[in-house]
């Protein structure tokens, strides 16, 4: 398989930052990788935030290396195609980004103290919601440079949430400071916060899911919850890992001189994929009824393992969507 070009004129992302959520197992970290791609390619340089682990997101662009604090090069200027654009990624962690918050302000030593002690998990459990406000507050600083023009921003940043439970306290924990805390620092940072999120023009939230019940009932209840608690706003929603829909026989066509045994075979197996075809249509009927979202479809790769000319393909199948069904907020 090879990567398709990407028709520049065809996307551009809705916001400046673009968080990509979704219950485990459901492709969001590639589909965080998609985007990004897609968005390089339409000239943008592009910085993915990993916010949860490692997510395996490196291997997607065919490096090894896992991701740290400073931001690396996963694909340069040119990398995926003439015209495109530069694609950055780094791993965001609260301990970290709290030393470097200390360390602008002077206070080197005491934050190699907070990092070698764990002073930060007693910080969170006194102050819930301080560790995502944390992350949060960081990717609101990278925003802001490319609000006001920094040649060294990215145009473009599209954050890997944490999966879809965590994803709804991430994105609303800005709010509950805000009600906790009456002054300072904390509820200064919480507000701005709130301001990125609630501003459709600077940050939208992408779903993701598969066309399976579970995951289906998940992403419709995760979409209400981020709209009521977290003030955001929500793009079409993407749903991963769609069969090609065949048009099979319900037996071996007439003529075929198969054994008992094989045509039986044959049988099974077109009875399977019929079926499962009916169930993904039924899935993707239903998401329609529960949230009303435009929908997003992305194919079902049969590999065991994605690379870069996988994740071209799947680049180019969701800038091509999102390019006729995103209407930028604002831009």
């Amino acid at each position: 398989m090879t990567g398709r070009a990407v028709d520049p004129k065809a996307f551009r992302p809705p916001a400046r930052v673009v968080i990509v959520a979704g219950k485990g197992g459901v492709g969001k970290t590639t589909v965080s990788a998609a985007l990004a791609r897609g968005a390089a390619a339409a000239g943008l340089r592009t910085l993915i935030v990993e916010v949860e682990g490692d997510s395996g997101l490196p291997a997607l662009f065919g490096r090894e290396s896992a991701l740290g604090y400073e931001e690396s090069v996963l694909t340069p200027a040119g990398g995926s195609g003439p015209g495109s654009a530069e694609i950055r990624a780094r791993a965001l962690t609260p301990d970290d980004v709290l030393v470097e918050y200390l360390e602008d302000r002077g206070m080197k030593r005491v934050s190699r103290r907070l990092a070698q002690t764990g002073t930060l998990e007693v910080i969170a459990t006194a102050v819930p919601g301080i560790k995502d406000i944390l992350v949060l507050g960081k990717v609101k600083q990278v925003e802001r440079r490319m609000a006001a023009g920094d040649p060294g921003a990215p145009d473009c940043i599209v954050v890997d949430a944490p999966a879809a439970g965590h994803a709804v306290t991430f994105l609303s924990s800005a709010h509950g400071l805000l009600d906790a805390a009456p002054a300072g620092p904390v509820r200064g940072q919480a507000a701005e916060v709130v301001e990125l999120l609630s501003d459709p023009a600077r940050c939208q939230v992408l779903l993701v899911t598969i066309p399976e019940e579970t995951p289906v009932n998940e992403a419709a209840a995760t979409a209400f919850r981020l709209e009521d608690r977290a003030g955001v706003k929500l793009t079409p929603i993407v749903v991963n890992g769609m069969w090609p829909v065949l048009d099979l026989p319900a037996s071996p066509p007439g003529g075929m001189a198969l054994a008992p045994s094989a045509a039986s075979a044959v049988t099974a197996t077109a009875t399977f994929r019929r079926s499962r075809q009916e169930q993904q249509a039924e899935q993707v009927d239903r998401l329609g009824r529960l949230l009303p979202l435009e929908q997003i479809h992305l194919p079902f790769l049969f590999t065991t393992e994605l690379g870069p000319d996988e994740l071209g393909a799947l680049a180019s199948a969701l800038a091509s969507q999102l390019g006729q069904v995103w209407r930028p907020a604002g831009r």
